[in-house]
């Protein structure tokens, strides 16, 4: 049932955020393990693992932008989340035919595609389901139950890899996005706004009027040109002694602790502003860099770990709650797509970069790049709050 003002509440949060959950458990049955399975068993270097993903996370940000406008100018936003979820469903156990590190690319692509064309949408769903006031709160809901499934996604890879091998484990994953879609068509509820006839360009040109803006923006392609994911990690684990089979766990474990500060760290930015929780996170990002140039033992590789948890968790929650301050309802999905375009141009970058630079000037060199960009970004962000 809507709410008093015909928002749907904290309902839809709930519904799209099981959505996510199964979605999720889907994706992390497979990544936990990818990363290894193509520098293994592909032979991707490492700066061949950044472009795979750079490039998925380009497609997805690209389309994040364009159905990011088309549900802003349908005024409607559940087709095209459908969509989305559906091309990830079926483009995630291609994995299991990929027999060098380009297929995993086109099949990387695809996915990512899919997570883009639902993203933007979604996200404007879900803020529009609640006031602006509690939309730290909802995002960070929506993280909790979403990564909720990228602990059970390991746990599951690290039971069935000994058992099936990874190419049937791409196949298995099919099962829980089906689920997630069936949840998704009888339980979201769509949200209709007034439909716009505008261009793309000129309802971006509209958000970027706002200088503040501008410079968050900035904050987050900085960042970007440092960024790397949780594969690095998963490549480094086995390079300090972690078995293959049980890569997963380590997986895993970044989850749990991004999983168990999503939530706090959306509440947290209600309250105290959401550019401070988010230096805090970059803080804690330049820490887990610097734990990963440096350690050597599975003891500093752990503390890595733990700190890159923390910064995920809270850096993903709040860097879409910050984004409904800036555009009414019917840009809302406009300015998450402007947003995440700039970051998937940047991150396409700095993934390469720092993939290439571990190859050629060694690790030491390549996370004190990323832990330095990151201190740059949370200086802009800081400097964001000095701008009206």
């Amino acid at each position: 049932m809507p709410e008093k003002d015909g928002k749907p509440g904290i309902r839809n949060v709930y519904a799209l955020g099981f959505v996510s959950l199964f979605t999720d458990v889907s994706t992390e049955m497979i990544n936990g393990y990818l990363p290894v399975f193509l520098v293994q068993e592909l032979g991707a270097t490492r700066a061949l693992l950044g472009l795979i993903e750079g490039i998925g996370e380009l497609a997805n940000y690209f389309f994040r932008l364009v159905s990011g406008y088309i549900s802003d100018r349908l005024g409607r936003r559940k087709a095209l989340v459908f969509a989305g979820y559906s091309l990830s469903a079926v483009s995630k156990p291609l994995f299991a035919f990929a027999h060098s590190p380009w297929d995993a690319l086109v099949v990387k692509a695809l996915d990512r595609t899919g997570k883009g064309i639902r993203t933007s949408p979604r996200d404007a769903l879900i803020s529009q389901s609640i006031d602006e006031e509690s939309s730290g709160k909802a995002f960070g809901l929506h993280r909790t139950i979403d990564q909720s499934g990228a602990m059970i996604g390991p746990l599951l890879a690290t039971l069935l890899l000994p058992l099936i091998g990874p190419r049937n484990l791409f196949l298995v994953s099919f099962i829980p996005a089906v689920i997630a879609l069936a949840i998704l068509l009888a339980f979201v509820v769509d949200v209709k706004t007034e439909s716009r006839e505008a261009r793309i360009l000129k309802g971006a040109r509209q958000v970027l009027g706002n200088k503040r803006l501008l410079l968050v923006l900035a904050a987050f392609a900085v960042m970007g040109l440092g960024y790397y994911d949780f594969s690095f990690l998963l490549v480094r684990s086995r390079e300090v002694g972690v078995a293959a089979d049980l890569v997963p766990l380590v997986y895993l474990a970044i989850n749990l602790f991004h999983t168990a500060v999503g939530y706090p760290s959306g509440v947290l930015s209600d309250r105290v502003g959401k550019e401070k929780v988010l230096v805090g996170s970059l803080v804690f990002f330049a820490l887990a860099s610097i734990a990963l140039a440096r350690t050597e033992n599975l003891a500093g590789f752990a503390v890595a770990v733990v700190l890159y948890g923390v910064f995920f968790g809270s850096y993903e929650t709040v860097s879409r709650a910050i984004l409904p301050r800036f555009a009414p309802p019917e840009l809302r999905g406009t300015v998450y797509g402007v947003f995440y375009i700039a970051t998937g141009l940047a991150t396409l970058a700095g993934m390469t970069v720092v993939g290439y630079l571990w190859d050629t000037a060694g690790r030491a060199v390549a996370f004190t790049y990323s832990a330095t960009l990151s201190l740059i970004a949370a200086l802009l962000f800081a400097y964001s709050t000095r701008i009206s």
